[in-house]
């Protein structure tokens, strides 16, 4: 049998700093690399969602003809109720969910830029990799492009995809895996909302927080449904595929 050191021996994975063998061992069982997309594949300090955010208020606005102060506090209502400012403009107004992505989507990419790093972290992880999105397709390829990622995913599954139940509804994890053919125990999940989580464990999915200051990112945190806090994803997947 040969040794670790010698000559044809294939040395184990490090364990990153921190990390338990048992953690290392189920992430080595991981067959699907599943991620959310805003605020964890970019650094919530880039803000794309700030733009996002105003495009809100302005459409809530103008479709209810209120002021761009009562316009923040319904956006900012629906989207604590209901996971996003969409479903409850779907459930309250019945706005077409085309029509407002579309225009809140319309927004300047210029401030992202392409993560290399982050692209050759993903490349060098064994498995299949997708993102899994309360946005949508369209806006999703455009943000993946600008950061030079859009080739490491294999499929996106956005709002539409879910039927409108967004993360961190139940229904929209179970479609994923239904329609990917995913084993929600062979799986990896991060996303930079802690509640979004909560159901990805319940399935047995390895679960990673996010923790980089999102707006209600630590909201229902619980070590109960988190496996790993992360604060960089592309430090955290370096030194996991070194």
């Amino acid at each position: 049998m040969n040794r670790p050191d010698s000559p044809g021996a294939t040395a184990p994975p490090p364990t990153p700093v921190g990390m338990s063998p048992e953690a290392r061992a189920r992430l080595d069982a991981v067959k699907v690399w599943l991620f959310d997309m805003d605020n964890t594949l970019y650094p919530a300090r880039v803000n794309l969602f700030g733009q996002i955010d105003r495009k809100m208020e302005a459409f809530v606005a103008n479709l209810l003809e209120v002021g761009r102060d009562e316009a923040r506090r319904l956006q900012k209502r629906y989207f604590h109720e209901h996971g996003t400012t969409l479903k409850g403009l779907m459930l309250s107004h019945g706005v077409d969910p085309y029509a407002f992505l579309n225009d809140v989507h319309d927004i300047d990419m210029s401030v992202l830029a392409p993560d290399p790093r982050l692209a050759a972290a993903l490349a060098r992880l064994p498995g299949r990799k997708l993102v899994f999105t309360n946005g949508d397709a369209p806006y999703a390829e455009r943000v993946l492009a600008a950061l030079g990622i859009r080739d490491a995913f294999e499929a996106l599954f956005d709002i539409h995809a879910m039927g409108y139940q967004p993360k961190p509804d139940p229904r929209a994890y179970a479609l994923l895996c239904e329609r990917h053919a995913i084993d929600p125990e062979r799986a990896f999940f991060a996303d930079d909302m802690a509640l979004n989580l909560r159901p990805a464990h319940a399935l047995g999915m390895v679960t990673a927080w996010i923790d980089n200051g999102s707006e209600r990112g630590n909201h229902g945190h619980s070590p109960d449904f988190i496996d790993h806090e992360i604060g960089e994803l592309a430090d955290w997947l370096e030194e996991l595929t070194a």
